[in-house]
């Protein structure tokens, strides 16, 4: 018999599929909680499998929800779950008025843990060093271009150099007459050992097509995105390039860094391009300014930092099949104080089962409002009121759940058609929370 814990996840004790956590191959045999499974088939890492031979249209659990049911010849235990043999369901929605349980987990083995951080002036803690390059319009891509190749080559934080080399054998076999014959990918050293600055993780360089050429509040709103990117806790000090004629002014930009963090204090280096003599003599100022500033940045070295400094990001993703999962991980470190960030409403829902504490209206209320809105995935459409607004985010008792604009919007009074893309409130204790695909 296998070790199961090593081999399979069972997420909710009335689920009737298991996660496999590894590969596993067909005829082996998993125990989980007394009972044995024999496979059936191959079984891919975060890919599940059933536990009890289901019928055609019986219900598929997981995270304790249906998720499913099954198309159409009976399937059995041990078999794959696919969509060659599961279509989407999901239960009808019914209001629950009652009173969730939680059981927290026992959290003291965390209790005096640290992780090695860069300690910033404003009391944030980052995970990584790095120096940003911001353009405030799309005029300056092209400088920053120049400038990535220039840093990136010098500083040793290129990473593509064994391609580099690749190519450079091919073209030297073409200009020798020779075919090309070079099957394998020399490896050159490391780019780690290479540069220049050991605590400096990267430079990068947020190119975008904005800052010009479209409304006011286009520019207002890629202000306010650029300042939070120069304010998060992994950057060191940011490099500002700006043409001077655009939409997005540098003292707009400024004043919302400042709006966002009054005690901003990183290293903030501006250059505009209209003030200066030539292009060229902008782009050699930025390099070497850049340069003087990560000398003193490179100073900076990582230091122990409770976890309550910890901000923790779950990626939503189609291509993860623990998508929805992963989040699971995450609600111990947040009982000493860490942030969690979903993106993605299922890692969001699915984080609801296990930290919503008792009284966290706002939390109970997200859930059950999804389960009613999820049904539009399925190309159903369900008849909600939704409040005419443009919040791009809500935040749940410190949790962060990222959403997108709604395309359908309604008004208090009005009731419409809920597709994929719209959304929906629901109101808690004390604000109101929106809920979207």
């Amino acid at each position: 018999m296998s070790e199961t814990k090593h081999l399979v996840l069972k997420i909710h004790p009335a689920d009737n599929v298991l996660v496999a956590l590894i590969d596993l191959k067909k005829g082996t045999e998993v125990t989980f909680e007394g009972n044995n499974y024999t496979l059936l088939e191959d079984i891919a890492a975060k890919h599940k499998f059933f536990t009890t031979p289901l019928k055609k249209g019986e219900t598929i659990i997981m995270y304790g929800i249906t998720v499913g049911r099954i198309k159409d010849a009976e399937v059995q235990v041990g078999q794959l779950m696919s969509t060659d043999n599961t279509v989407h369901q999901a239960d009808p929605y019914t209001f629950r008025n009652f009173q969730y349980q939680w059981n927290a987990p026992d959290t003291s083995k965390y209790q005096n843990k640290t992780f090695n951080g860069y300690h910033r002036a404003d009391g944030k803690v980052g995970t990584a060093n790095y120096w940003l390059f911001i353009p405030t319009v799309f005029c300056e891509n092209r400088n920053l271009d120049i400038i990535k190749a220039s840093l990136h080559e010098a500083l040793g934080y290129a990473i593509d150099n064994k391609y580099k080399s690749y190519t450079t054998n091919l073209v030297q076999q073409i200009q020798a007459g020779k075919g090309l014959e070079i099957e394998e990918i020399p490896f050159g050293e490391n780019q780690t050992s290479k540069r220049v600055f050991k605590n400096i993780d990267g430079i990068k360089f947020l190119n975008h097509n904005g800052g010009c050429g479209g409304t006011r509040q286009d520019a207002a709103t890629l202000s306010k995105l650029l300042a939070a990117y120069a304010d998060h806790a992994n950057v060191a000090g940011i490099t500002l390039l700006s043409l001077g004629c655009q939409h997005l002014q540098i003292d707009d930009f400024k004043k919302d860094l400042l709006e966002r963090n009054p005690t901003f204090n990183k290293p903030l280096i501006i250059f505009e391009q209209q003030s200066t003599k030539s292009e060229e003599a902008l782009i050699k100022d930025a390099i070497k300014e850049t340069l003087q500033h990560l000398v003193e940045a490179n100073k900076i070295e990582r230091a122990p930092a409770p976890l309550s400094k910890l901000n923790i990001g779950v990626k939503c993703g189609g291509s993860d099949g623990f998508s929805g999962i992963s989040a699971y991980g995450l609600n111990d470190l947040s009982r000493w104080g860490s942030t969690r960030i979903y993106d993605g409403l299922n890692n969001a829902v699915n984080a609801r089962l296990t930290v919503a504490l008792p009284g966290d209206d706002e939390v109970i209320e997200f859930a059950e409002a999804f389960d009613d809105i999820r049904t539009s995935t399925s190309g159903t459409t369900t008849d909600i009121g939704i409040p005419n607004t443009h919040h791009h985010a809500i935040v749940v008792d410190g949790h962060v759940i990222i959403v997108r604009r709604t395309t359908d919007m309604c008004t208090r009074e009005t009731r419409c058609n809920l597709r994929q893309g719209s959304g929906a409130f629901v109101t808690g204790r004390d604000r109101r929370i929106r809920i979207v695909f």
